[in-house]
């Protein structure tokens, strides 16, 4: 991406990466893809004028949704051959995500699973419209529609995501606290004090991508959960850790057997308890986690 500071053309993308980087992430729910759309964006980016370009972050988004559309529309294949349930890849993120009460929602286990219901050109409305506020005429060039064509789409994708869409999580102190009582329970394997933070319909989902152990469909209920948790983590040879991190936004825990990245739990907690788990055990899902360097969104 050049190697000059100077650079007028790297330095308006640098300006806004981490906004493209998010747009895209949102609308594809894997780092890898966003990164890959990154990559297809500069090239883009650096072979037009920046000069002839009279609003570069509107021109930077709107490369980047095309690009992502495009790449959506072959993962969305992929994934329907995927083994067990498809989790969106874990990010370690920066304190001021959690703070953003609405980025943190968007970029959440919960909502993120909600878009995957969604076509591609309604993920990509209502990622640029709802999180971003990006006007009806932007969109409507990033996704080849017309704005009419576009407010209709927002209409019928926001109408569809508030209707699946997950009540809002508790607190981060909040949910910090119920955490760290988890925690305490996956470590030593006790079934009880995994019941009492588990609410009773409790739902965990676990990807591990066919490459490692996972439940295959979501499993619901607290004594189904717990009994769960409690059986793998007896069947295992090593010590087992759980590290509080701040994950998509939210409480989650970094688990290590034997000192090594075995995966990530988050969390969604609501009335003091935890109302969703989403355990992600895919090696090839955890290479962001296990770079251990948070990320800003925007």
């Amino acid at each position: 991406m050049g190697d000059g500071a100077t650079d007028p053309a790297t330095e308006a993308f640098l300006a806004h990466r981490a906004l493209l980087f998010t747009v895209a992430y949102e609308m594809l729910g894997s780092a890898a893809d966003a990164e890959d759309v990154l990559q297809e964006t500069w090239l883009r980016w650096a072979a037009a004028d920046p000069g002839q370009v009279r609003d570069q972050r509107a021109y930077l988004v709107r490369i980047t949704t095309r690009q992502a559309l495009n790449r959506l529309r072959s993962v969305k294949r992929r994934r329907e051959a995927y083994v067990g349930s498809w989790l969106p890849e874990p990010l370690l993120t920066a304190p001021d995500v959690a703070e953003d009460a609405e980025l943190a929602e968007s970029v959440s286990m919960a909502l993120m699973l909600v878009l995957e219901t969604l076509s591609p050109a309604e993920r990509a409305v209502f990622v640029l419209r709802e999180v971003f506020d990006v006007g009806y005429g932007e969109i409507a060039a990033a996704v080849g529609r017309s704005p009419s064509a576009v407010r209709q789409i927002a209409h019928r994708a926001r109408r569809h995501v508030e209707a699946r869409r997950p009540r809002r999580s508790a607190s981060s102190q909040e949910g910090r606290a119920v955490l760290e009582s988890f925690r305490r329970a996956i470590e030593t394997g006790d079934p009880q004090v995994l019941l009492e933070v588990l609410a009773p319909d409790v739902v965990l989902m676990s990807d591990g991508g066919g490459v490692r152990h996972a439940a295959l469909r979501p499993v619901t209920g607290a004594e189904r959960v717990a009994r769960m948790f409690a059986g793998g983590i007896g069947r295992l040879e090593g010590a087992l850790t759980a590290e509080p991190v701040t994950v998509n936004g939210g409480a989650a825990l970094l688990v290590r057997l034997d000192g090594e990245v075995d995966g990530v739990v988050a969390v969604r907690v609501e009335d003091a308890r935890i109302t969703g788990l989403y355990y992600v055990r895919n090696p090839w899902k955890l290479s962001h986690i296990a770079s251990e360097t948070p990320l800003t969104l925007r």
